[in-house]
């Protein structure tokens, strides 16, 4: 949906620069080329202005001539030059980067210079969790729970609840 409304964006665009270069050109020629009024010249007049024209005709075609014979050149140029620089490109063999395997602490070195000592030692970082700790809490009480469900039942076990969290504050 985008890609297509982004085509029919510059689809319009494209339209609207081709008839601005459209009217750039019919303006450039009326400056530079005012319409000829042939009805009311005498037939010399018509000659002198025919013999103007193909003259001017022959200077225009004599500068594109030599503009031409310039882009040639230039192109033939960079097409040599090209050449010239895939041919270079050639004769040096690139070697096979490896990876090298580099620990933060010797990249913080690197970065920081050996007098600042900072360690990345992550593992150091962690928490250890014994096995212990872990097994004492599952082996908590484990008791007949209806019983547990009676007591607490009422207002009675809400009271206890109660003054159970109090208690040991007190």
């Amino acid at each position: 949906m985008l890609k297509s409304l982004m085509v029919a964006k510059a689809k319009e665009e494209l339209e609207q620069e081709m008839v601005e270069k459209e009217e750039q050109k019919e303006k450039y020629l009326e400056e530079k080329a005012p319409p000829i009024h042939t009805s009311s010249m005498s037939l010399a007049e018509l000659r002198t202005l025919c013999e103007e024209l193909h003259a001017k005709i022959d200077v225009v075609d004599e500068e594109r001539y030599d503009i031409e014979a310039k882009v040639l050149h230039n192109t033939r140029e960079i097409k040599d030059l090209n050449i010239k620089v895939l041919d270079l490109r050639g004769k040096f063999k690139r070697p096979n980067l490896r990876r090298v395997r580099v620990s933060a602490d010797a990249i913080l070195r690197s970065l920081l210079g050996s007098k600042h000592k900072v360690s990345l030692d992550l593992r150091a970082n962690l928490k250890s969790v014994k096995k212990e700790d872990t097994e004492k809490e599952k082996t908590v009480e484990v008791s007949d729970w209806r019983k547990n469900v009676e007591a607490m039942s009422g207002m009675e076990g809400r009271k206890k609840m109660f003054d159970a969290a109090k208690g040991p504050n007190q």
